[in-house]
C-alpha cells in the first residue's frame, strides 16, 4: 500500500521544515548549545509543521537519529483529544518518575494539549512547572487561547506562521517533480492558495489530484476547480463586476449557473473574498463587499444570503445629504412676521410628513398613502404604504422594526427620506445587514424601485413660520404643546 505523500515527505531535520525558520533557527541554535528547557508549546494553525517539529526536537535531544517508521520508547506521544481526564494525567504523573530506559531524557510530546479538561491541567500543573530532571514535555496546540496562563507561562512559546503562498508553491513544485506529477503552474498556485496556509493540506490535495489526473495528463486548473467543487475564476470576475454595474440580473444569472455546477454558496463567498483582497487596493470601493461576504459562511442558508450581500451591495446608492455644522455663535433675528411667512413660502416642505408613532383609530388617506405633489406621481409613492411597512416589520424583522418606528418619512418620485433622529439610528438604518432587510420588507409589501436615504435629524416644522425660523437659524424640531388653559 502506497504511503500519503505528506506523511512521505514530511520532515525529518529542522532544516527541512518549510516557512518556519524563525523556529527552527531558535531551536537548533539553543540544541547546539545543549540549552535545553524542561517545557516547551508549540502554538500555531494545523498543518504547519507542529508535529513533525516535535518528533524532530525530541530526536535531537536525545541525539537519536529521526526515523518516522521507528517508535523509541524515550519518546511517547499522547493524543490529548482522547487521553484528557484527569485519570491520564495522574497516569502521566506517576509514569514520569521512572527513568528513561536508554536515552538521556524521557521526552512526552502532548498533541492538542487544549483539549485538557480544566481538571487535568491542575494536575498536570505542579508536574510541568517542576518534572523530574530527566523528563521533557512538548505541548502542541492549534488553539493556545483556550490553555490556561498558568501552563503557558511554564514552558517556552514558540508560535507558527501559515506557509505563506510562495514557499508552498515551491515545496509543492519539488514534490511533483519528485513523483514525476505533471501539473502546471497555475495549478500548483490554486492549490497552495486552498490549502490557506497549511502545508499538510495541499500536499494532501495535491496527492488527491495526481490519483485523478493519470499519469499522462496534466493536473490543470480546470480540473481542480472540477474536482474540488470551484467556481471558475471567469465567473468570479463576472459577478464582481455586476456588483460594480449594478446588475442585479446577471448577479442572480452567474449565481445561478454556479450552483447548477455544484458549486456552494460558502465555498464561492471564500472564492469571491480572495479575489477582492487581491482588487482592494486597485478597487478600495469594494471593501464593504469584503466585509459582508465573511458572514455568508454563517448563515444557515448560505447560498441565499451570498446572493443577499451581492445584491445590496449592487444596490444602487443616494449620496449622503451635505450638512452643515453650525459652530459660530447664536445671532439675533429680527424680522418681521411677513418676511418670516414670504420665507416659509420659498422653504415649504412639497411632501407631507408622518411620525410613525402616531396613530389614530381612523386615519385619513393622506395618513395612510403618501403621495409626492408632483403633476404625474411616481408608481412607488401611489403603491407606498407606510403603516404596512412598519407592521410587516414588526412581524418579521424585530432587528429594524424598532428603529423605523420611532423615524419619519418623506417620499417624492422614487425617494424614501427617513428622519432618524440622530446619528445612531441612521448608522444602524445604514448598515449593510440591515438595509438589506429594509429593502427585502419593501418588496414584501409589493414596493419596488425605491432608494433609502437617512438623515440623522428630525424633519422640518410643517408650520410656515416655524419652518421660516428654522431655516434662518439652521434647523429644527416641531414640538406640539397643550393648553391646559394655563
Amino acid at each position: 500500500m502506497s504511503k500519503a505523500l505528506y506523511r512521505k515527505y514530511r520532515s525529518k531535520s529542522l532544516d527541512e521544515i518549510v516557512g518556519q525558520k524563525h523556529v527552527t533557527d531558535i531551536l537548533a541554535r539553543s540544541i547546539e548549545q545543549g540549552r535545553i528547557s524542561h517545557a516547551y508549546l508549540l502554538t500555531g494553525p494545523r498543518g504547519v509543521g507542529k508535529t513533525s517539529i516535535a518528533r524532530i526536537l525530541a530526536h535531537a535531544i536525545n541525539k537519536l537519529p529521526y526515523d518516522d517508521d521507528k517508535t523509541d520508547l524515550d519518546i511517547i506521544e499522547i493524543d490529548a483529544a482522547s487521553n484528557n481526564g484527569v485519570e491520564d494525567v495522574r497516569d502521566l504523573r506517576e509514569k514520569v518518575q521512572i527513568a528513561p530506559v536508554a536515552a538521556a531524557k524521557k521526552i512526552y510530546i502532548i498533541d492538542e494539549v487544549h483539549m485538557l479538561s480544566k481538571a487535568a491541567f491542575n494536575a498536570l500543573l505542579k508536574t510541568l512547572e517542576e518534572p523530574p530532571e530527566h523528563v521533557v514535555f512538548i505541548l502542541a496546540t492549534t488553539d493556545v487561547d483556550k490553555l490556561p496562563a498558568t501552563i503557558i507561562s511554564r514552558t517556552q512559546r514558540f508560535s507558527f506562521r501559515a506557509i505563506a503562498k510562495p514557499e508552498a508553491v515551491k515545496h509543492l513544485k519539488q514534490i511533483a517533480d519528485a513523483e514525476k506529477i505533471k501539473i502546471e503552474d497555475e495549478a500548483l498556485e490554486l492549490i497552495a492558495e486552498r490549502g490557506d496556509g497549511s502545508m499538510r493540506d495541499s500536499i494532501s490535495l495535491l496527492d488527491q489530484l495526481a490519483s485523478l489526473s493519470g499519469e499522462k495528463e496534466s493536473i490543470t486548473v480546470a480540473l481542480i476547480e472540477a474536482s474540488i467543487g470551484l467556481a471558475p475564476k471567469s465567473t468570479v470576475d463576472n459577478l464582481l463586476t455586476a456588483v460594480e454595474e449594478h446588475d442585479i440580473a446577471a448577479i442572480v444569472s452567474q449565481l445561478d449557473i454556479a450552483y447548477d455546477q455544484g458549486v456552494n454558496g460558502v465555498i464561492l463567498s471564500q472564492q469571491l473574498t480572495g479575489r477582492v483582497r487581491e482588487l482592494i487596493i486597485e478597487k478600495p470601493q469594494l471593501l464593504p463587499l469584503l466585509d459582508s461576504l465573511l458572514d455568508v459562511a454563517k448563515s444557515a442558508q448560505p447560498n441565499l444570503k451570498l446572493l443577499s450581500t451581492l445584491g445590496t451591495a449592487a444596490a444602487p446608492k443616494v449620496a449622503a445629504a451635505k450638512t452643515v455644522a453650525l459652530s459660530a455663535p447664536a445671532l439675533e433675528v429680527s424680522a418681521t412676521i411677513a418676511e418670516l411667512e414670504k420665507q416659509a413660502t420659498r422653504s415649504k416642505p412639497k411632501v407631507a410628513t408622518k411620525p410613525v408613532a402616531a396613530k389614530t383609530d381612523e386615519p385619513t388617506p393622506s395618513a395612510k398613502t403618501v403621495k409626492a405633489t408632483t403633476d404625474t406621481p411616481s408608481v412607488a409613492a401611489a403603491e407606498f404604504d407606510w403603516d404596512k411597512l412598519i407592521e410587516n416589520t414588526r412581524k418579521n424583522y424585530v432587528a429594524i422594526f424598532s428603529v423605523l418606528q420611532k423615524c419619519h418619512y418623506e417620499l417624492e418620485d422614487n425617494l424614501l427620506t427617513l428622519y432618524t433622529g440622530n446619528k445612531f439610528y441612521k448608522k444602524k438604518l445604514d448598515d449593510v445587514r440591515y438595509s438589506a432587510l429594509l429593502y427585502k420588507s419593501l418588496e414584501e409589501v409589493g414596493v419596488y424601485g425605491l432608494n433609502i436615504h437617512t438623515i440623522p435629524t428630525a424633519p422640518p416644522p410643517k408650520d410656515s413660520q416655524a419652518a421660516a425660523v428654522a431655516a434662518i437659524m439652521g434647523g429644527g424640531e416641531e414640538v406640539a404643546v397643550e393648553d391646559n388653559g394655563n
